[in-house]
């Protein structure tokens, strides 16, 4: 049978030979342009830190609309435009519009720092850190809410399963799904994206 190579395959072999025949004839270059490529390498590895830091700091919500927002606000009368306007790509598509983070992407699924957990929304308590649990699944995961009215349960239908969704009680926003395979004493695995949640300082 035939080998077809690509082209783009033969360009690559191309490129290495000549950077391999070019490195042996220019040693002196090499070991300087090698040189300047780590000190690229630490100043990237600084950046990428420090962006991951503030990503620590802020998570993947904007919650700078709830300080302007007076407290007897009622969240489900505020038009979507609002919420397109002040959350974030994620927050919004995922709070708003019912999806779903990637797994093992957000900030709080590894954070097991003590307190409450807020809706990223509407500010509403809604998980203890006392109830957080690693279940495993890439989301945080909680075997309870903070208080039996602090979120409403909902079928779920989409893409042809039979989910139970749970949504924030007070802003009807999105947050995941619970499950029965949790750990006692409840049984429950409330399975929440990240980027609906917040922690204060």
């Amino acid at each position: 049978m035939p080998v077809t190579v690509s082209r783009h395959l033969l360009t690559i072999v191309f490129l290495v030979l000549l950077l391999a025949v070019f490195c042996q004839q220019n040693p002196d270059i090499v070991q300087q342009t090698t040189y300047n490529m780590k000190q690229w390498l630490v100043l990237l590895t600084i950046l990428t830190l420090m962006s991951n830091d503030n990503k620590a700091r802020h998570g993947e919500s904007n919650i700078e609309h709830l300080r302007n927002l007076p407290e007897n606000t009622n969240f489900k009368e505020i038009p979507d435009s609002f919420w397109q306007k002040h959350l974030t790509p994620l927050q919004y598509q995922v709070c708003r519009k019912a999806g779903t983070e990637r797994p093992f992407t957000g900030y709080y699924n590894t954070h097991y720092k003590d307190g409450i957990f807020y809706c990223s929304v509407c500010g509403q308590p809604l998980f203890s850190s006392k109830t957080k649990f690693n279940s495993g699944s890439g989301w945080p995961s909680f075997y309870e809410p903070i208080s039996p009215d602090a979120v409403t349960l909902h079928e779920d239908h989409s893409y042809g399963m039979f989910r139970i969704e749970v949504r924030c009680s007070r802003c009807d926003s999105h947050l995941g799904h619970v499950f029965n395979d949790g750990p006692p004493p409840t049984g429950k695995r409330y399975c929440i994206n990240s980027v609906c949640l917040f922690q204060k300082e």
